[in-house]
Parts: structure tokens; sequence; C-alpha cells
């Protein structure tokens, strides 16, 4: 069906899928963010509320009051912090004090669902004008749960006054740091502790390694984990031939990876859009390039996808829904939400905007077009550990690759089986 972003009428169709998963839902009452609010649900039918960081509120005060005008429905934008909201949004919504609307990354999803506190939303032709792989980072045993606003990944920084020309391939990259006859060829930040699966990711993928399956929406199969397969051993040879080399060194962390190259010891850096201001302010000559292919495959890294998410206790399920699929969807608001975060849009059109005057947006964006979602499975949370940690002890020069492999793969399974 063709959405109506403007209309309340039409929504009653749009959000009909939903309308079981929401029938029955309060919210609690509670004060807007300016007059010592406790953060909760309006539980009035001409108001919702919005759980939101600081930095992103000033974004939504517009979109905000063209809703209200709109419709007559008031917005409660109320700031919560952002390094326990999730948790605060888990336990409060099934007393009823939630909020009907919160903004997340979307690798919380998975807990948001087990926990029963987030219901589907139905996107309609809306879902059409933002990145797949952003969908696919909303979507949750083939349901969709969110409205994606930004995409965040990683690339290859090259400092172009000591390599002229980009690479294809990692081995490329490699020679041409060489060349240039500075200390590093290349650079990466991992932790001494447990290496750095994350920004390894891409490089990983690039032999068609993979963490878990992907079903054909996108979304992560949680029983078939294929960490340990053939790829993936490949990937491992990989890592102590790149360690033996000094490719890779254990002893650079993220905060000497950026120190070093921000003083010349390196031409490339793989880092993401929270380094660029300091790469910037610092003169580098840079340029950001694709990621470069080690195994052949395409490199692709992980995606954090931020997005909006409707509570499953929202008193005005209709009015939310109407907020977050319609008002959020458009250019307007995901530029507007760009301009204070400065990350990717994930609405195609709003990303061509801000591409077109920026190219570092441009080039970022443009990965994480084809980027991997990062896994919102709570599953997730027994892989890192072992994956890690076989990363730096094969980084180290210790252990057969297919063994450290496998093994950690195994130790994963266990974990996740209980």
């Amino acid at each position: 069906m063709k959405v109506n972003r403007k209309s309340v009428l039409a929504l009653g169709a749009l959000v009909a899928s939903s309308a079981l998963v929401l029938s029955g839902c309060a919210s609690g009452g509670g004060d807007t963010a300016d007059g010592g609010d406790t953060g909760e649900g309006s539980g009035d039918a001409n108001a919702i509320t919005v759980w939101v960081d600081i930095e992103r509120k000033p974004a939504l005060e517009g979109v905000a009051a063209s809703f209200t005008e709109d419709t007559g429905i008031e917005v409660e934008l109320v700031t919560k912090d952002f390094a326990t909201v999730d948790q605060d949004f888990i336990s409060q919504v099934p007393t009823g004090k939630g909020p009907d609307v919160i903004v997340s990354p979307h690798d919380k999803l998975g807990a948001y669902v087990a926990a029963g506190v987030v219901a589907p939303l139905e996107l309609g032709d809306v879902a059409s004008g933002f990145a797949e792989s952003a969908i696919q980072a909303m979507t949750y045993d083939g349901n969709v749960y969110g409205v994606p606003y930004s995409i965040e990944n990683v690339a290859l920084v090259r400092n172009a006054d000591l390599v002229a020309e980009p690479s294809t391939t990692f081995d490329e990259v490699i020679a041409k740091g060489r060349e240039a006859g500075t200390t590093y060829p290349f650079l990466v930040g991992l932790s001494p502790e447990q290496g750095d699966p994350y920004h390894l990711y891409p490089l990983q993928t690039s032999f068609g390694s993979q963490v878990f399956a992907q079903n054909a929406d996108g979304s992560y199969d949680a029983s078939n984990l294929v960490l340990g397969d053939e790829a993936g051993v490949e990937f491992a040879t990989a890592l102590k031939q790149w360690g033996a080399e000094g490719i890779l060194n254990a002893n650079i962390d993220g905060d000497r990876a950026r120190e070093f190259f921000l003083a010349g010891e390196s031409p490339y850096y793989l880092t993401g859009p929270w380094n660029i201001p300091a790469i910037a302010e610092a003169g580098i000559n840079y340029v950001i390039d694709p990621l470069p292919s080690a195994g052949g495959e395409e490199a692709r890294p992980f995606i954090g996808v931020n997005g909006f998410f409707l509570s499953s206790k929202s008193a005005n399920a209709l009015g939310a829904t109407n907020f977050i699929v319609n008002y959020l969807s458009t250019e307007e608001a995901q530029l507007a939400l760009f301009e204070v975060g400065g990350r990717p849009p994930a609405l195609t059109a709003a990303y061509e905007s801000a591409a077109a005057s920026d190219p570092d947006v441009a080039a970022f964006g443009a990965i994480g077009q084809t980027g991997a979602p990062m896994p919102a499975i709570p599953e997730m949370g027994a892989v890192w550990s072992d994956w890690g940690n076989a990363q730096l002890q094969l980084i180290k020069g210790e252990g057969d690759p297919q063994e450290v492999w496998e093994t950690a793969a195994t130790n994963i399974q266990t974990k996740i089986d209980g």
C-alpha cells in the first residue's frame, strides 16, 4: 500500500497487523523532561512520550511540533541517560511506566523482543525508502520493529600524502603501506585482552566467514553458528600470518593506533567516523577508501543502526505508530538527526542529500549500505569473548589456526546451548 505520511486516517490500515499485539496495553503517567520528569509514558490518548538522548532531543523538537500541529497529539521528549536506558526500558514497560517510543541502537532489539517490551510495525511502502541493510537491522524473527535513522560502520582511512591512490585488495594496501616507508604499513586498534572482532570483521567477511547464518530477510539464525566453518579457518590462518608479519599488532590498542596515525606513522587506519574529527584537526590530508578484500569476497563490516521503537504497552499505539512511521521517516526528520549526530542517514534520500556536500558521509555511507547488521540476537552475548581471544592468540603466533578457531567455535556453541 502507498503510505500517506501526513494522514492519521490512513494509518488505521497501516497498523492493522500490529493491533492484536497492542490491544489492551496501557502506559503510566508522567511529566515532561523539563519538569523533573519520571520519564513515564503519558497514559493519554492526546499525548505520547519519547525517550531520547540529550544530543538528539533538539533534532526531534521540530518534527514533534509538526506532528502535534497536524494531529493534536502532544509529544513529550524525555531525555534519558543512554548508558542504562535499555535496562530502564525493559524494567519499566511491563509496569506501565515506560515511554510510548524509544530511540535505541538496533543491537538491543533481541533483548527487547525477549522481554516483550516492543511491538512490530507495518512500514508498508515506507520501508523501500531506506537502505536495505538498515531495514534488516530493524528485523527480528521476520518482523520489523523500528524505523531506522542512522548507520555507523568502519572504513579504511588513507593519508593521501603518503599513498596517493586507493587499493582494492588488502595485499595491495600492505604493499603500498610498506612502500611508504612509515613505521607501520597498516593500523587498527586491538584490545590487548580480547582482540577486536568488530574492527576485524570486514577482513573476516571477505573470506566468506560470518558468525551466524543469515535468513532470507537478513535476520540471523541463532540456531546456526557458522563461525567455525572452513571460511572461518581460512581467516584464522590469515590472522596468524598477519601477526607474524607485523601487519596486526596485539600491543597497539585503539588509542595508540589513533596516535600513530595522527603522527604520520602509517598511511592506513581502519576506523570509524568517531575518529575523523581528530584526523581532520591534525591537518592530515585524508581520504576514506572502500574496505579492501583480503579473501576475495566483499568486505562487509558490522553496521550499527539507530532507530525508533514502539513500546508494546503504549496507551496510544495508533498515534505513536503514526509519529514513528510517517513523521520520523521523512527526509526532513532524518536530516535533522544527521545534523546533530553526523552519522549517515538510513533514509536513502536523506543520505544522498547529506553525501552531496560531505565526502566523508558519502564514503562511510556507501560502505554501510551493504554492511552486515550486528546481530541483535541474545546469543551474541556468548560469542565475543571466545571469538576475540582466538583472534588475539593467533595474532600473537600461538597455536594452530584450525585448532584454535574450531575450539573457540565449540566453546561458543556450548555456552549458547547452556
